[in-house]
């Protein structure tokens, strides 16, 4: 089986410190929780800004802070920009960041819903940012909430717009869209095309049952605060810790971590 990648995202949009302390929102302590994962077994850091009122922000100077920390650091770890819908109101605004050349950025293939937003992405949009990847040779990574983006990807990679082998996080339980159970997940899997790369992000109670399915079927794992801000029931968790839980899962059932070049190769770039 190959190996397993473990992505961290750290901080995403919803997560505030009056949730939980332990959720990064400044470019030093986001920099600073990505290397310490990257340490216990990340590969890929799955980045969000906020700005100075720890608000979501898509301003590339908050990205560009994160980067440049990481960069200083000489961390490895591949970075992974986020162009989600609450991070930025225009495509323009959204895909600012890719100028930063990251390794990979996120691409939402169709619109779904948050608890109390919509996840808006027209298809113009999605084809404006797919364009914008393929021209600078950043990997997408697709993000499924509903079972249409699979096919809106592989649409998109017949309008030569995304490059094989196609990569995809699945979404599960998200307040709108696929709730978080195994027959969704096994259904997702079922629907991707042969040759795709996967990986979960499960929110809520069921991310380590579902972390472990996904690992043992010979998918990857996301983790982070951006997920899951508890580690169990009633007990906040940090990054580190849920980084280092999936990858004590991994090992106790012989399954190698991946390094950010063994992602690179997996990802076929």
């Amino acid at each position: 089986m190959e190996k397993l990648i473990i992505t961290i995202a750290p901080t995403g949009n919803v997560p505030t410190k009056v949730m939980t302390p332990h959720v990064p929102v400044t470019p030093a302590e986001i920099a600073r929780d990505i290397m310490t994962c990257h340490e216990a077994g990340a590969a890929v850091a799955h980045i969000h800004a906020r700005d100075e009122r720890q608000e979501p922000s898509a301003d590339i100077q908050y990205f560009a802070e994160i980067v440049d920390l990481l960069e200083a650091a000489r961390c490895p770890v591949i970075k992974q920009i986020s162009t989600g819908a609450r991070g930025g109101k225009s495509g323009q605004a959204r895909a600012e960041s890719l100028s930063l050349q990251p390794q990979s950025a996120s691409l939402s293939t169709g619109s779904s819903n948050f608890p109390g937003s919509v996840n808006a992405n027209d298809p113009a949009l999605v084809e404006y940012m797919a364009s914008i990847m393929l021209d600078r040779n950043i990997k997408p990574e697709i993000e499924v909430f509903d079972t249409a983006m699979i096919h809106n990807a592989v649409h998109l990679q017949q309008k030569g717009l995304l490059k094989g082998p196609l990569l995809f996080n699945l979404v599960l339980g998200v307040k709108g869209s696929l709730p978080a159970t195994a027959k969704n997940l096994f259904f997702l899997v079922d629907s991707l095309p042969d040759d795709a790369v996967w990986s979960v992000s499960v929110i809520g109670p069921q991310h380590v049952n579902l972390s472990t399915v996904a690992l043992a079927l010979g998918g990857h794992v996301r983790v982070g605060i951006e997920d899951n801000i508890y580690y169990t029931k009633g007990v906040l968790a940090t990054n580190v810790s849920l980084v280092e839980r999936v990858a004590a899962i991994a090992r106790s059932v012989g399954r190698e971590l991946a390094t950010p070049g063994d992602v690179m190769r997996i990802w076929g770039v």
